[in-house]
């Protein structure tokens, strides 16, 4: 598909209500203006494409049918929401998107009144949307709260509390269930497989319908006789597909509809409107609709760097952590029959691919459950089993209970391979990896490691199985190794580069060990006395590292995470404690959120990189 540079529509739609004003006639070159849009961008900048493109549809018919912002439309995850950022007045800007002061990746409030909420996570759209529809309720206003949320998101347990909630309060709350049968990975469950027979039975909706299209037009007793039938309809849906789940939890069901039928869609969701209370929109769609490279391989082009829109994403040259990750893994599997590998549906986007091939049946994708995979791998570490759960730092968030009362205090081995450590770039605030350091820092017997080089990750790897109890962190970052540091050996705990004798100390960990030794390496060259502390292990603190830093005149602890809670507070609060009387300073992310930039910038903004560490170097080696 060849993108068209000319948008006759678009530049002219500032709001949803200019959708309104189209005519039938011209929503469908409305769409394919959005997609040419979403393809131009998305090729330049990165960002999330296929499930956008499947979505162009819906979003159109989404805004002719409610009012927004009045009526309140809820992205789930927010990563299909770009039509969406299109026709409520970000044409002129979208260029801009997931760049440096640029829009956002995602739906974000204080972008646009049109945005909800902060959304970059699976499963919290219906209960946003349930109290949306409960405290408009309490106010006696007649406006709609609608959640849409992909079939992926839908086995989050999340949305079952949420919707019996919704279900039982009778309030007016809409879901719209995308089902393109995929999230990032293929969909995996019981729900999953739950939503395939309803997607395969539309006779029951034909006939539910006719029948009550043909009772309702009954003079005078037609209404009395539709509302008696239906009495029954258990009876019917037994015959046809056993019950329906939604309608039992107090949710009108409407579906399956075509996801890409605009009248279709306008007409069920006009519907959904008339229930006056919880309705269940649920239409299919395509993922990657439109591009034939995005609809042939959705889970490649579900988040893209940039690439040539014309000849689709290259296969890249060389591994990047994840990967990297996941062939040790296996390797370490092959010599031992009790390793197992679980993801939330994650399965690429962790390299667990590779190990789901050649051990199925040791491997589990759970699905988009957090909270589930960390008291899953409880439970085979319970039954003999050595678990490893590889999971993005940013949704590890939502398992801190579990990670604590399963994991920990149960005294089982378990493993947590966290990835996407640190600052991860152009996705913005509900993604950096900058809150799991300071989220276990608190938990006890609880093992951290932040390697910096594959062979560091290895080595943590493999201490973590054969070494280590109870619970144990592995964190590694986003993206591929400095190759120049391959070689970089691996210490039991701490390694130490430079001048052992130096009076000024420089510690870090992971990825920043970079920043930091470039710093350094610049700083001898200079003629400046430094020493570099490399953390391989974080909690706890090691002996040796504290030992070595204990005599400096100054300590200088840099890493890529929060400061609050993080390593180098403990470090600081032991080195204090034994006694240090010099000076100690920390560079970390002071208690906010990280914007969306490169991930260079995002170092640069927050003195990190390894020009700001040099500049510190120098000041505190004259001062001194």
């Amino acid at each position: 598909m060849e993108n068209s540079q000319n948008y006759n529509l678009l530049p002219g739609i500032k709001s949803p209500d200019d959708v309104k004003k189209l005519d039938s006639g011209q929503l469908d070159d409305l769409c394919l203006e959005l997609r040419n849009k979403i393809i131009e961008t998305v090729s330049a900048n990165g960002g999330h494409l296929a499930s956008n493109l499947g979505t162009v549809e819906l979003t159109v018919a989404l805004h002719r049918t409610f009012n927004s912002p009045d009526d309140k439309i809820i992205w789930d995850v927010g990563h299909q929401a770009y039509s969406h950022k299109l026709l409520t007045g970000r044409y002129d800007s979208f260029d801009t998107l997931r760049t440096e002061n640029g829009i956002s990746g995602f739906v974000r409030p204080d972008e646009s009144e049109y945005d909800s909420f902060y959304e970059g996570h699976a499963g919290t759209s219906v209960s946003q949307a349930a109290g949306i529809a409960a405290s408009n309720s309490l106010k006696g206003n007649k406006n709609y709260a609608v959640a849409v949320i992909g079939d992926g998101s839908f086995g989050n347990g999340m949305v079952y509390e949420a919707m019996n909630t919704a279900g039982g309060n009778g309030d007016r709350v809409i879901i719209v269930l995308n089902d393109n049968e995929m999230s990032i990975g293929k969909n995996v469950g019981a729900m999953a497989k739950r939503l395939a027979v309803v997607r395969s039975k539309p006779e029951y909706y034909r006939f539910k319908a006719g029948t009550e299209n043909v009772l309702n037009h009954i003079p005078l007793i037609g209404k009395y006789l539709a509302r008696g039938i239906f009495k029954v309809k258990t009876v019917v849906k037994s015959f046809i597909y056993k019950s329906s789940f939604f309608e039992d939890i107090g949710f009108r069901y409407i579906g399956p509809v075509d996801g890409h039928d605009i009248d279709g869609l306008c007409s069920a969701l006009s519907s959904a409107k008339m229930v006056n209370g919880p309705a269940i929109v649920h239409i299919n769609t395509v993922k990657g609709k439109g591009y034939d490279f995005a609809e042939q391989s959705p889970e490649i082009y579900h988040g893209v760097s940039d690439f040539n829109s014309s000849e689709g994403v290259k296969s890249k040259i060389g591994l990047n952590y994840s990967e990297r990750f996941g062939y040790i893994l296996s390797d370490f599997a092959a010599k031992n029959k009790h390793i197992c590998a679980v993801t939330a549906a994650m399965t690429l986007g962790t390299g667990l691919e590779v190990f789901s091939n050649q051990f199925p049946e040791r491997f589990y994708d759970v699905g988009i459950a957090e909270e589930h995979a960390v008291t899953f791998c409880s439970g085979l570490a319970a039954g003999g089993m050595i678990p490893v759960f590889a999971v993005y730092s940013t949704f590890l968030q939502r398992a801190l209970d579990q990670l604590i009362h399963d994991g920990a205090l149960q005294r089982r081995k378990m493993i947590i391979a966290v990835d996407r450590a640190g600052f991860v770039g152009e996705d913005g605030e509900t993604h950096q990896g900058i809150f799991d350091v300071s989220m276990v820092q608190s938990i006890p017997l609880t093992t951290v490691y932040s390697p910096a080089t594959y062979r560091d990750l290895s080595k943590s790897l493999y201490k973590a199985l054969y070494k280590d109890e109870n619970l144990i962190i592995i964190r590694y970052p986003r993206g591929s190794m400095d190759e120049r540091f391959a070689d970089v050996s691996y210490g039991e705990d701490a390694e130490i580069f430079f001048d052992e004798t130096a009076e000024l100390t420089l510690v870090t960990y992971g990825r920043e060990f970079f920043e930091c030794y470039d710093a350094a390496a610049r700083a001898a060259e200079n003629g400046l006395r430094i020493k570099l502390i490399k953390l391989n292990k974080i909690k706890p603190i090691p002996s040796e590292a504290l030992g070595a830093a204990f005599d400096s005149k100054t300590v200088i602890f840099a890493e890529e995470g929060i400061k609050n809670g993080g390593a180098g507070e403990k470090f600081e609060t032991l080195l204090y404690e034994n006694g240090y009387k010099g000076k100690f300073i920390h560079i970390a992310v002071n208690d906010e959120f990280v914007s969306h930039a490169s991930v260079s910038s995002q170092l640069k903004k927050y003195k990190l990189d390894s020009n700001s560490i040099f500049d510190l170097i120098t000041e505190e080696s004259y001062n001194g």
